[in-house]
């Protein structure tokens, strides 16, 4: 069985794909990009303020179908520039408290829009 998880309070897809798909006992959220869903805007110019809001809007996301942060087992980061590791890396550790999920994280070419980071996850919702 296959769900879509869609709300409001995280921005709605920018082509033709979910916010996130429900199979079986995981939930796999699609890539956030640091837009805030109030404003179609970025949340600001700098690494912290965007990987907060990515951040934000995959809670948003999993509160939507009450799950939360302590649910995700793997995310995926994708950085524009790897120089903003650190700052990144200060703002996530702040979404996650006791056992942090698996994480991956990769520079690349480009990101949609121009931002400075998207970030994708997988939550475990089973019993």
């Amino acid at each position: 069985m296959k769900k879509v998880y869609a709300t409001t309070n995280a921005p709605a897809a920018i082509g033709p794909y979910s916010q996130a798909i429900q199979a079986g006992d995981f939930v796999y959220v699609s890539g956030q990009l640091p837009i805030n869903p109030a404003t179609g805007e970025f949340a600001g110019t700098d690494i912290s303020s965007q990987t907060r809001q990515s951040l934000t809007n995959i809670k948003a996301i999993l509160e939507s179908e009450g799950l939360g942060m302590e649910n995700i087992v793997k995310t995926t980061v994708l950085l524009q520039n790897m120089g903003d590791f650190g700052a990144m890396n200060e703002v996530y550790a702040t979404f996650f408290s006791g056992a942090c999920p698996a994480r991956a994280a990769f520079e690349v070419a480009a990101i949609p829009k121009s931002a400075l980071v998207e970030i994708e996850a997988v939550a475990y919702c089973g019993k």
